[in-house]
């Protein structure tokens, strides 16, 4: 579990690699003198400590408390100066930024030429790389130099900055103005989770239509047709549209294989985006084009020119193993899937403080159900009791409630049922609780609470009876998401057939075309 230190400065020095440390030592030295040595020492301390404690501080001898504020700092500015010093060169962010920089510099000594050459020049590769937002600023730079640098073509030179600033705003605008839309339906997703019925259903696609109207596809750039296909994808996600989510989240991954440069210019979006294409394609069941662009994403990430540093690892091993996972449970080969839980569980550990309480849960709910088509219900309730008693897991309360059913039917198939009833109504309270009650809980709920008072001879009809009220539920749009959660009625066909749940999945999987 993510374990967040406190003090800002011993988590960033926590953070650092073995050479961004040797880095630092070698920028501190250059700057060491008999006034600053102090930092160095408080460095040294920290990075060799376990944990922040500022009495070992204090009891180094190194500081005295009345200094160790403004030592900390002092020493957080410098380890940021030194990394920034030592970013590699291919971030095209940082170049451009470097180049402003230098712009300003040679205008303040009143070198305008020179600076609108430079500016010139960034504002180029601001536009070949999409970056609207630095090219407009470079723009407004320009304005501000040519209004005080005059030469004979200014009218024609003023022309065409208006113009270029008047584009660029436009764009800037549409971009933000769709990045607002996404952010707010992703709000409403937090908030009130996807919608339970027709009422809601149509108040979502007025909301959007309502602010999606305003806008020309035909007139987008790259960014603008980026937040267009992200805002239309938490509309989809919303309503459990799952077909328009494989539709735009297809085409947002697409924009970026064919835009190649901006993969390695804006990682994290590509990420995300492949993430929500193979979660549209695991709700679609659609296995062939799943396994297509997992393994496509896999070698995306190894190659080369793919940037790395620890948020876009730690994103890259959590996008990638979830859907991995998901790809055993969909096909069903869950004994060929264990051998990626000491993996995962190991990456976790690694990865601990970047990584969130929902999506380290999420994990263990994805071994909990690989443990469970393998029929091990022991170590299956070990990682589901993980989530039911954290107490912390606010956000995506279904994942939560899913764990609690998944136990029950665990404890049930292991014979440990003696406890059933009170584990039922622990859920059942849980479930009123959080206000989650949908139609395939209640019946879950309502069958395991039948079981005990069936006579054997009669479990296989009670099994059929309910199976068929399972799979007229699953037809329902706004049911069908909780059995992407938990295959209830996979398991029910097992217990009819009296034969192992993964072969029930894995023929299933088999008979499907997609």
């Amino acid at each position: 579990m993510a374990n967040h230190q406190k003090d800002s400065l011993f988590v960033l020095i926590k953070s650092l690699s073995k050479s961004e440390k040797r880095q630092f030592k070698i920028f501190a030295s250059r700057l060491e003198t008999s006034s600053n040595t102090k930092f160095i020492e408080l460095f040294n301390v920290l990075d060799k400590s376990e944990a922040y404690d500022e009495k070992i501080i204090l009891k180094s001898g190194v500081i005295k408390k009345a200094q160790l504020s403004n030592l900390k700092s002092y020493l957080y500015k410098q380890i940021l100066v030194s990394i920034r010093l030592n970013i590699p060169s291919q971030n095209i962010r940082y170049q451009l930024r470097e180049q402003i920089d230098f712009a300003a510099i040679l205008y303040n000594k009143g070198l305008y030429k020179q600076s609108l050459k430079i500016l010139d020049k960034t504002k180029q590769q601001a536009m070949e790389n999409d970056e609207k937002y630095m090219a407009y600023e470079i723009v407004e730079f320009e304005k501000l130099i040519e209004s005080q640098y005059i030469t004979r073509s200014i009218q024609g030179r003023a022309d065409e900055l208006v113009i270029q600033a008047k584009e660029l705003n436009y764009k800037n605008t549409i971009s933000s103005k769709l990045s607002n839309l996404s952010l707010q339906l992703y709000g409403i997703m937090l908030k009130t989770g996807y919608v339970r019925s027709d009422e809601e259903h149509q108040y979502i696609d007025d909301y959007f239509n309502k602010h999606i109207s305003k806008f020309d596809e035909k007139k987008f750039g790259f960014r603008e047709r980026y937040w267009y296909f992200n805002a239309n994808l938490w509309r989809s996600f919303l309503v459990q549209d799952f077909l328009s989510c494989y539709k735009f989240s297809h085409k947002w991954v697409t924009l970026f294989y064919d835009n190649r440069n901006m993969i390695f210019l804006n990682p994290v979006f590509f990420l995300k985006g492949n993430h929500y294409l193979l979660e549209s394609l695991f709700m679609l069941k659609y296995k062939s084009n799943f396994k297509k662009y997992l393994e496509l994403l896999e070698e995306t990430i190894n190659d080369p020119q793919f940037p790395i540093n620890d948020n876009i690892t730690s994103l890259s091993f959590l996008y990638l193993y979830n859907n991995k996972l998901n790809y055993h449970i969909l096909e069903g080969t869950f004994a060929e899937a264990e051998y990626l839980i000491p993996e995962v569980l190991d990456k976790i550990n690694l990865h601990s403080e970047h990584l969130d309480e929902h999506h380290e849960m999420l994990f263990y709910y994805k071994i909990a159900c690989i443990y469970f088509g393998n029929e091990k219900y022991n170590e299956c309730v070990l990682y589901l009791e993980k989530i039911i008693n954290n107490k912390n897991l606010y956000v995506r309360e279904d994942l939560a409630c899913f764990a609690r059913l998944l136990c029950l039917i665990a404890h049930y198939e292991s014979g440990k049922d003696f406890n059933l009833e009170n584990q039922l109504v622990s859920t059942y309270k849980f479930l009123i609780k959080m206000n989650d009650l949908h139609e395939v809980q209640k019946e879950i709920i309502r069958f395991l609470k039948k079981l005990s008072t069936i006579y054997p001879s009669d479990i296989k009809k009670e099994f059929i009876k309910v199976k068929e009220r399972f799979v007229e539920l699953e037809k329902n749009t706004y049911e069908k998401r909780a059995f992407l959660y938990l295959d209830i009625i996979s398991w029910l066909e097992s217990k009819i057939e009296n034969r192992k749940i993964s072969d029930i999945i894995k023929e299933k999987a088999k008979l499907s075309n997609r």
